[in-house]
């Protein structure tokens, strides 16, 4: 998809502090508005606001997740994870997967409005709907733009059921809004939490709140009834795998409340296995050949590695009293080892 179905927003007024950029717009993006803001959490940063035509968007029948409907207010992502899957969706845009995937983020303005008029469409038959499974919609950028208000409140209004996944501490902001909506659907929340070590955290996910705090507000959402699941990932092989990091993350989890917990190892896709290949070779060496061996025939790894990673991550979760979700239950977050089709790709 090229994006050939956005268009840019009249140009209106701009918002506080805001300040028009000069940089030469992507070629998917004609006429997108441009902004820079003048504080130090954006400093770098280039955000395009576009106009969505369709923002409910169907997931591919190949896909091997437990939902097909998605909503995505932004596309790249302010929390600079170096593994994001989600990178090389940049490249459509006439954008690096690198960089640009951090640093330059579209923004979809008419998010609210949108949703509220596609779940009125006839056709629409209230089917399940997930956020954050491909970007985060709770990035720092949703501080700006609040385009998640008006989107949980349109769902709100038709009962329609929805799941977040998100590493922002920023969704406590939405706890009112979310608690209505709960009384008139199904809402399922969690958090992605893959380690608790702040070195690694502020090696490879600079731009997100600590692993702590993300554990912290997993406990004031259960505080405030909801059952909330943590998705243990991305474990990282050589920096969170060992059974020390393991068992300090589940207990952590376990601590925090959460319902469940759902390990998951790395993968690495085209886009994401570039950006972190670079970053290894930079910062862990040592661990190159390691992750040539384990990713040789593709972006995951090994059945066995996986399997055995997650009996491990289930023996800790037992002996800290944290068990998974029953199946069928719609907290349930993807299994941690599906089995894709083999493809040869170089890492380094």
């Amino acid at each position: 998809m090229r994006w050939d179905h956005l268009s840019a927003p009249p140009d209106e007024e701009h918002p506080d502090r805001a300040a028009p950029a000069t940089p030469p717009l992507p070629l998917a993006l004609p006429g997108a508005i441009v902004r820079t803001f003048d504080t130090p959490d954006f400093a770098g940063m280039t955000f395009y606001e576009v106009q969505a035509k369709s923002i409910i968007n169907r997931v591919p029948g190949e896909s091997r997740v437990p939902f097909s409907w998605t909503i995505n207010p932004y596309r790249g992502c302010t929390h600079a994870c170096v593994y994001c899957f989600a990178r090389n969706s940049h490249t459509y845009l006439d954008l690096d997967a690198g960089a640009d995937f951090d640093r330059k983020v579209i923004v979809k303005v008419n998010a609210g409005e949108l949703v509220r008029r596609e779940l009125a469409a006839p056709r629409w038959r209230g089917a399940a709907i997930a956020m954050g499974t491909n970007v985060d919609c709770y990035q720092r950028a949703e501080g700006r733009y609040r385009l998640l208000p008006p989107v949980i409140e349109a769902l709100r209004d038709f009962a329609n059921p929805f799941s977040i996944l998100t590493k922002g501490t920023l969704i406590l902001r939405d706890l009112p809004l979310l608690r209505q909506a709960a009384e008139a659907t199904r809402v399922s929340l969690s958090f992605s939490v893959g380690f608790v070590d702040e070195a690694l955290w502020r090696a490879v996910e600079s731009g997100t709140p600590s692993p702590r705090r993300r554990l912290d507000a997993v406990r004031r959402l259960t505080d405030a009834g909801f059952e909330v699941g943590v998705l243990m990932a991305p474990i990282l092989p050589g920096l969170s795998d060992d059974d020390g990091s393991i068992d300090a993350t589940v207990a952590a989890i376990a601590a925090a409340g959460a319902t469940g917990v759902t390990p998951l190892a790395l993968h690495l896709r085209p886009g994401a296995r570039q950006w972190y290949a670079h970053w290894l070779g930079r910062e862990f060496p040592h661990l190159v050949p390691r992750y040539r061996e384990l990713y040789r025939s593709g972006a995951y790894p090994p059945q066995a590695y996986q399997r055995e990673l997650t009996a491990r991550v289930r023996i800790a979760a037992r002996r800290h009293g944290l068990h998974r979700g029953e199946p069928g239950d719609t907290r349930r977050l993807p299994d941690p080892s599906p089995t894709p089709a083999p493809e040869q790709l170089a890492l380094l």
